[in-house]
């Protein structure tokens, strides 16, 4: 995950913590510890000053990120939290868990506020369209769910080519979203039909990550194959393969100005990309 104006990312680790990075150094600025298990899931506040991590131990953290302390702790799910996603507002967060539901939370106080329930098994992805009136779910289930979140209502369930969703984006317009799913594949799906309108076939292991430019004309997604790859969505073809990580890609992220990609491994680095060239910029090690 990374603040809105670049110049920090935040990875989650298998031993509990969470590091935090200034991107432009190289260097790390911090270790967040509080969680007992892993941290899956990472997700930073719009104004930056916010993180909220999930973890294999069932609960979520809100982090003060310049002082690096722990603000609190939400409990509610019985499972590994392996997703987060928060409103633009920094108001709420929506959790995914291997307990099957999504939870929705006021951070301020910590308030579970409601339970999407209808997943048959764990919420692997959850991200919000851009006016946070949906949320997006994947899940081990082979499903992507499209739910109102004021209400709490599952609007619609889209069924892809494999049996395990482990990556998802909108697009800015709120129109379409992305989907990676365990063989490889992309699919590209027209929210108010519910129909697949595209794929983007390439990868040779599971997409693990999925993150739009922010003119929606190009993807870039992360794979259990070690690559990341950029995609042009209209033509449906990869434009660059980036490789250099060891290990499985978790987590891709743009930096703002749509320039540079922010990709995490099972290696233990944070590499900083050209988007437009595909040249690797930085490695980020420590983590």
């Amino acid at each position: 995950a990374q603040t809105a104006d670049g110049r920090h990312a935040a990875a989650g680790l298998e031993d509990g913590g969470l590091t935090v990075w200034d991107v432009e150094r190289g260097a790390e600025v911090r270790t967040l510890r509080g969680h007992s298990d892993a941290v899956q899931a990472v997700a930073v506040t719009v104004e930056g000053r916010h993180v909220v991590s999930g973890s294999r131990d069932g609960t979520l953290k809100l982090w003060d990120l310049e002082s690096g302390q722990e603000v609190r702790t939400l409990k509610g799910h019985s499972n590994s939290v392996d997703a987060v996603a928060l409103t633009g507002d920094g108001q709420y967060a929506v959790s995914g868990s291997f307990d099957r539901t999504l939870k929705v939370w006021e951070l301020e106080s910590g308030r579970e506020v409601r339970t999407l329930e209808g997943h048959s098994d764990g919420v692997t992805v959850v991200v919000l369209a851009p006016d946070w009136r949906l949320a997006l779910s994947g899940s081990l289930d082979g499903t992507v769910k499209v739910w109102e979140l004021e209400s709490g209502r599952e609007v619609r369930t889209l069924r892809g080519p494999s049996e395990r969703v482990y990556a998802l984006a909108s697009t800015p317009d709120g129109r379409q979203a992305i989907s990676g799913w365990n063989n490889g594949v992309l699919k590209v799906w027209d929210l108010e039909s519910g129909r697949a309108v595209g794929t983007l076939e390439g990868h040779s292991g599971a997409v693990t990550a999925v993150v739009l430019t922010p003119d929606g004309r190009h993807v870039v997604s992360g794979s259990h194959d070690r690559t990341l790859k950029v995609w042009d969505v209209e033509g449906g073809r990869d434009v660059h393969t980036l490789g250099g990580h060891s290990r499985a890609v978790t987590a891709v992220v743009l930096t703002p100005d749509g320039r540079h990609v922010v990709s995490s491994s099972d290696d233990g680095r944070l590499k900083v990309w050209e988007a437009g060239s595909g040249r690797e910029v930085r490695t980020l090690e420590g983590h």
